[in-house]
C-alpha cells in the first residue's frame, strides 16, 4: 500500500487519500498529544497508563542498566536496544495481567492493601503502625495517599494474579529425571577435521570453468547502485535553542520527577568467599568453615584485607581484592545484605553463611541516602524539556510539510513555494553516503527502499525527521571477468577448496563405514584427536556443532553419517564412549532442577495467557509522546 501511494503521489485522488490519512494520524493518533489532548503513554482497554508512570519506569530501567554498565552508557545503545518500547510493553503487559485477573475474580481488597502498608517498617513507631509517620513520609516524597496506595494495590494484584496463574504449572518427577539424564549425559569424541585452506593448493583453475562460475556469480561483483535524492530535514537542534522554559515549568517537572533524583544509601564493601556448593557433605562444609575462621583471625589481627582476598578468596572478585563496589540495600542475597547494612564503616564481620558458602565482609565506606537538589539538576532539566519541546516542534513542521507536498502535488511544486528548504544530493551508494544526516541508518533504509520517483513517508531519525524523494537511480553495468579477475579467482579457489574438504570428509566416512572404525586417511596430514568426557554444555575448545552432532547420534551408533561443518572446516567424528550421570549427582540436583523447570513452566503459562489477552485487547500507544523523551 505504501509503495502504491508513493509511486502515485502525483495523482489527485491519491493526494486526497494521503491527506485524509495524515489528518487522521495527526488528530486521532500519535500527533494528538501536541495539543495536550492525549497525555497518556498508552491506553489498554480504555485504562490509561499515565506518561509519568512510564517516565518513572523508564528512568528506573535506564538507571539500573547504567549501574550494570559501570556508570556509563555507550552513545546510541538505548536506541539500539529499543528501550522505550521495551519499557512501554512491560507496563502494558502488567496492566493486561491485572485486568485479566480481575475478570477471573482475583481481586485485592482494601483490607489487604491496608495490611501490607501497616506492616511496612518505614511506617512503624515502636512496633506499631503510625498514621502521622505515614503521612509525613508520603509528604516528604511528594506523594498522596491515593497514589501510594494505588501503587501498592497494583503490586499486590500483579503478584497475586501471577502467583495464581503460575500455580497451575506442574512438573512431573519423570520430567525432572528426564532433564537430569539429558543434561548429565557425557560422551567422548574422536574426530578428524578437514580445513578448506589445506585444499586451496589442490584447486586447478581452468579458464572455462572459471568463466562459467563467474557468469553465475557476476552479480556479487557488480558495483552498488547509486541514488540521487531530494529531501527535507527537520533537525531537533534547529528548534531546541528557540524553546523557552519557565522557572515554573522547571520546578513542576522537578517536583513530579523528584523520586528519580533520590539516591538510596549505598555501601562499599569487600569480601572473602570460601565456596560451599549446595548439597556438600558436612565434612566439606566444616573444612571450608575452618579455613574461613583462620582467615578471619588474620583479617582482624591487622592483615591487609584486600591482599587476603586476592590470595585466599574463592570468589569471582578475588582478582580485585574482593571489591564489590558501592551497592544499595537489596542488591545482595538476604543474609549478606542484612549483615552489611548493620555494620559500621571499617568493621569486619563475623562469618556470614549464604548459599554460596562462607563470607568475611569488610565495610569500606557508607554513602548516605541523598536527593539531588533543584539547583544541581536545573540545567539538565531545562535541556531535557527544551529537547522534548523541540522534538514536538520538529514533528509538527515535518507533518505540515508532508501535508504541503500532498496538496502541491509534488515535492518540486512544494519547493517552489519556499516554505522549507529542499536539499539535493549527487549520486551516492549505500556504503559511501555523504556525511551528515544522509549517513543515518534510518535515512539510508528509507532512501534505498524506494523506487525512482517515489516519496517516503515521514522518517524519524536520531536527530530529527526527514522526508525523502528519489530523483534518480543509477544501476552500474555487470562487470567483465577481466576487470575483477584476481578477486574472482580467489573466491573461486576458496569455494572449490571448501568442496574438496567436504568431499574428503565424505570419502573418509565411506571408508570408515566399510572398515568399521575411524582412522586418519593415509594420504593426508589430518590427525585424529580424542576429547575427554564432555556434557552438552561443555564444548570447551570443540566446535558446538560437533558436540551437538555427537549427542544427536543414536546410542547404538558410533560413526557420524555426515560431515559436520563448523566455519570452513568439515569434521568426521565417532562417539567412542557414552555414560549417564551418576545417580548420586542426580539426587542432589533434583530440587534445583525441579525449581528451574517449574519457573520455566510458570513463565510459559503466564506468557501464553498474556498473549491471548493482548490479542483480544484494544491497545493504543502514544508513540509520538514516547519518542520525544
Amino acid at each position: 500500500m505504501l509503495n502504491i501511494l508513493r509511486s502515485k503521489a502525483q495523482s489527485t485522488l491519491i493526494q486526497a487519500m494521503v491527506l485524509v490519512i495524515a489528518l487522521v494520524f495527526i488528530f486521532w493518533g500519535v500527533g494528538s498529544n501536541l495539543n495536550n489532548n492525549r497525555t497518556a503513554a498508552a491506553m489498554v482497554n480504555d485504562v490509561e497508563i499515565p506518561y509519568q508512570e512510564y517516565r518513572r519506569a523508564y528512568d528506573q530501567y535506564v538507571d539500573n542498566f547504567r549501574q550494570q554498565m559501570g556508570g556509563q552508557l555507550p552513545p546510541g545503545l538505548l536506541e539500539q536496544l529499543n528501550v522505550e518500547q521495551q519499557v512501554l510493553a512491560q507496563l502494558i503487559q502488567a496492566e493486561l495481567l491485572r485486568q485479566g485477573g480481575r475478570e477471573m475474580g482475583m481481586e485485592v481488597s482494601d483490607l489487604m492493601v491496608q495490611r501490607q502498608i501497616s506492616e511496612m517498617d518505614a511506617f512503624q513507631e515502636n512496633g506499631q503502625f503510625d498514621l502521622q509517620r505515614y503521612d509525613a513520609i508520603l509528604s516528604q516524597n511528594r506523594m498522596t495517599r491515593s497514589s501510594f496506595e494505588g501503587g501498592i494495590l497494583a503490586d499486590l494484584e500483579t503478584n497475586r494474579i501471577s502467583g495464581n496463574i503460575g500455580g497451575f504449572a506442574m512438573v512431573s518427577d519423570q520430567a525432572v529425571n528426564n532433564w537430569i539424564a539429558y543434561s548429565d549425559e557425557e560422551i567422548k569424541l574422536s574426530y578428524i577435521g578437514f580445513e578448506s585452506a589445506d585444499f586451496e593448493a589442490k584447486v586447478e583453475v581452468a579458464e572455462e570453468e572459471l568463466a562459467t562460475w563467474f557468469t553465475k556469480n557476476m552479480a556479487n561483483y557488480q558495483a552498488q547502485p547509486g541514488v540521487r535524492l531530494q529531501y527535507l530535514f527537520f533537525d531537533f537542534a534547529d528548534n531546541s535553542e528557540a524553546m523557552e522554559v519557565s522557572e515554573e515549568e522547571l520546578l513542576a517537572r522537578y517536583e513530579a520527577d523528584k523520586e528519580s533524583y533520590q539516591q538510596p544509601e549505598q555501601r562499599h564493601a569487600r569480601h572473602i568467599l570460601f565456596k560451599v556448593s549446595e548439597g556438600a557433605d558436612e565434612l566439606v562444609r566444616q573444612a571450608q568453615k575452618k579455613k574461613a575462621e583462620e582467615v578471619l583471625s588474620l583479617a582482624r589481627s591487622g592483615a591487609d584485607f584486600a591482599e587476603l582476598a586476592s590470595l585466599r578468596s574463592e570468589g569471582p572478585t578475588k582478582d580485585r581484592g574482593g571489591d564489590l563496589g558501592f551497592f544499595p540495600s537489596g542488591r545482595m542475597v538476604p543474609a549478606f545484605d542484612a549483615v552489611i547494612f548493620s555494620m559500621e564503616s571499617g568493621a569486619i564481620s563475623e562469618l556470614v553463611e549464604t548459599s554460596f558458602g562462607y563470607h568475611i565482609i569488610k565495610l569500606e565506606e557508607v554513602r548516605p541516602a541523598s536527593t539531588r537538589s533543584f539547583a544541581e539538576v536545573r540545567d539538565n532539566l531545562a535541556a531535557g524539556i527544551k529537547q522534548q519541546k523541540a522534538r514536538g516542534e520538529s514533528f509538527k513542521r515535518a507533518t505540515a510539510a508532508y501535508e504541503g507536498i500532498m496538496r502541491a502535488g509534488s515535492l518540486k511544486n512544494y519547493s517552489e513555494q519556499g516554505a522549507e528548504e529542499v536539499i539535493a544530493t549527487d549520486y551516492f551508494t549505500r556504503v559511501q553516503p555523504p556525511e551528515g544526516v544522509t549517513s543515518d541508518p534510518g535515512f539510508l533504509n528509507a532512501a534505498f527502499s524506494l523506487n525512482k520517483g517515489e516519496l517516503s513517508s515521514m522518517v524519524k531519525l536520531s536527530d530529527g525527521y526527514a522526508i525523502v524523494f528519489v530523483d534518480d537511480i543509477k544501476t552500474p553495468p555487470l562487470p567483465e571477468l577481466d576487470s575483477v579477475r584476481e578477486k574472482a579467482t580467489a573466491d573461486y579457489t576458496r569455494e572449490k577448496a571448501l568442496e574438496l574438504a567436504e568431499n574428503a570428509a565424505r570419502e573418509l566416512i565411506a571408508a570408515s563405514t566399510e572398515s568399521g572404525t575411524l582412522n586418519p586417511p593415509v594420504d593426508n596430514d589430518q590427525q585424529m584427536e580424542t576429547s575427554d568426557f564432555i556434557k552438552r554444555d561443555e564444548a570447551g575448545t570443540l566446535p558446538s556443532q560437533l558436540v551437538k552432532a555427537g549427542f544427536e547420534l543414536p546410542w547404538k551408533e558410533q560413526l557420524g553419517k555426515s560431515p559436520v561443518q563448523a566455519g570452513k572446516t568439515f569434521y568426521v567424528f565417532s562417539v567412542q564412549e557414552r555414560r549417564a550421570g551418576s545417580e548420586e549427582a542426580a539426587s542432589t540436583r533434583s530440587d534445583e532442577v525441579r525449581g528451574q523447570l517449574l519457573d520455566t513452566a510458570r513463565n510459559q503459562l503466564i506468557g501464553s495467557w498474556l498473549a491471548r489477552l493482548q490479542s483480544e485487547a484494544k491497545i493504543w500507544t502514544n508513540d509520538a509522546l514516547i519518542s520525544q523523551k
